[in-house]
Order: structure tokens, then C-alpha cells, then sequence
């Protein structure tokens, strides 16, 4: 149950074109729906945050995935799916033929109808990435918010091995209301760009690197002790994560009133 389906219901009921028994029926579930003995399901959620549940993929069979997805369908227009493998992808889309899949991502998406396009104007993000191999994790961010309604712009394979290539696109890293910096190996795109813009920046480390790289504790690290300052950092290849952080800062901004 979101906050423009709640809305509606409460209008029928005071226009009384639903009656108060139908409006209890349908607020049944709040505020979770058990679901098989394998899943509880937070309908109440985008109530309380702004945002609805959403499925972590990964462990869950491909019929576990494709139960959530429909069951959170009965109670939301839009449903995201994270980190969902190949095989499972294609089950949920045998299953659900309104699904969408990106391989790059791992997201899987359902829209009822058409979905809205993210905004071309106002408030963005810009999704930044130290190399090509952070991109899996630089998209997942970037999707994540553009399935959100935010506009997004990528600076991909701008590291500091050559930062010619950043500052190349200083201008859209200066406009920006929030920056997201994907980076593996040792992480110093992060305090770079925390260095050059007045945005918050959110600091993703990746696992990507070789061996003393610990599969992104070391750009873990680098980025918790960055000397630059208004950076934030989320957990190690966390682009969902990061990319709800960015939404959470540009709702602010669009409702904070300019003088």
C-alpha cells in the first residue's frame, strides 16, 4: 500500500463510492503479508519511508522471487528487485511478463503500465566511477535512482590513474546536488571528488582489485579516512544502497523552498 493508493482509497471512501467494509478489506494486510511461511512482506513500509520494500534476490529460489514480486504487486504499482542472478531473472520473467531485466545491474523492474521517465530537469545525481569494471556496481546506483524518478548523469572510467578524464567533466561535477563515487583498488577517486565539489558525495567501494585489495576493504578504508570533507560511505559494492541515499538527499532539495 503506497501513499497515492492510500490517498485514493480515502477519497473513495469520502466521495462514498467505496464503501468503509471494502476500504478495511483492502487495508487488511497492513502492515506486513505473510506469504508462504517464506516471506513476510512490509506493505506498510512506503508509509513510513517514502520508499516501499524492495527484494534482495540473491540467496532466494527463483519461485521465492517471483512470489514476492507479484505478492508486492497486489499492494504497489512499481516493484525493484536487487542483485538477482541470470537464471533467476529469466524464471521471474517467464513468470511475469511485465518484468524487466538488466544484466549489467542485476536489477529486475516491474512497472503497472507505462513507467514514468526519470526528470529531465531539477535536482541530480551524478554517478561516477573510477574504472569500467565498477560499473555493475556504478548501475545499480544509477538505475536505482532513475526507477526513483531521478535525473542522473554517468562520468564512467574517470579514475585517478587519469584524473585528465575527470576534470574533463568538471562542469557536471560542480552542478550536481549529490555525487556517488564508485571506486575499487585503493579508493581514492572518492576523497578526489569530495575535494572538488560543494555536494554531498557518497564513497562506494567496490571489491573490485587484486589480492591485497581484500576485496574492497582496502578502498573501504581509504574511503572512511578520506581527508576530504561531506563524504559519506556506504558498504563495500552497495550501489542500492548509495543510489536510495542519493534519492533521500534530492527529495530534500525538491522540498526545500528557494528564496
Amino acid at each position: 500500500m503506497d501513499l497515492e493508493k492510500l490517498k485514493n482509497l480515502l477519497n473513495q471512501v469520502h466521495q462514498q463510492t467505496l464503501s468503509v467494509d471494502a476500504a478495511l478489506e483492502s487495508l487488511r494486510s497492513l502492515p506486513f503479508d505473510e506469504l508462504d511461511g517464506y516471506a513476510r512482506l512490509d506493505t506498510h513500509r512506503s508509509l513510513r519511508t517514502g520508499l516501499p520494500e524492495v527484494v534482495f534476490c540473491q540467496g532466494k529460489t527463483p519461485q521465492q522471487v517471483a512470489g514476492i514480486i507479484r505478492r508486492l504487486m497486489e499492494h504497489h504499482n512499481r516493484v525493484l528487485g536487487t542483485r538477482a542472478p541470470a537464471e533467476v531473472a529469466a524464471f521471474v520473467l517467464s513468470q511475469i511478463p511485465e518484468a524487466n531485466y538488466d544484466p549489467v545491474s542485476r536489477l529486475i523492474t516491474v512497472s503497472r503500465g507505462d513507467p514514468p521517465s526519470p526528470a529531465k530537469t531539477g535536482p541530480y545525481a551524478v554517478v561516477v566511477t573510477g574504472g569500467t569494471s565498477d560499473q555493475p556496481v556504478a548501475e545499480e546506483a544509477a538505475q536505482t535512482l532513475e526507477f526513483l524518478g531521478r535525473r542522473v548523469e554517468r562520468v564512467y572510467d574517470s579514475g585517478v590513474a587519469g584524473l585528465h578524464r575527470l576534470l574533463e567533466r568538471r562542469e557536471v561535477l560542480f552542478e550536481a546536488d549529490v555525487i556517488i563515487s564508485v571506486a575499487g583498488m585503493e579508493g581514492a577517486l572518492t576523497s578526489v571528488v569530495g575535494g572538488l565539489v560543494s555536494c554531498p558525495v557518497i564513497g562506494v567501494p567496490t571489491s573490485v582489485g587484486y589480492g591485497a585489495s581484500f576485496n574492497g576493504v582496502a578502498a573501504l578504508l581509504s574511503m572512511l579516512n578520506s581527508c576530504a570533507t561531506g563524504v559519506a560511505v556506504v558498504n563495500i559494492d552497495n550501489g542500492f544502497g548509495a543510489g536510495v541515499y542519493a534519492h533521500i538527499i534530492l527529495t530534500k532539495i525538491a522540498k526545500t523552498p528557494t528564496s
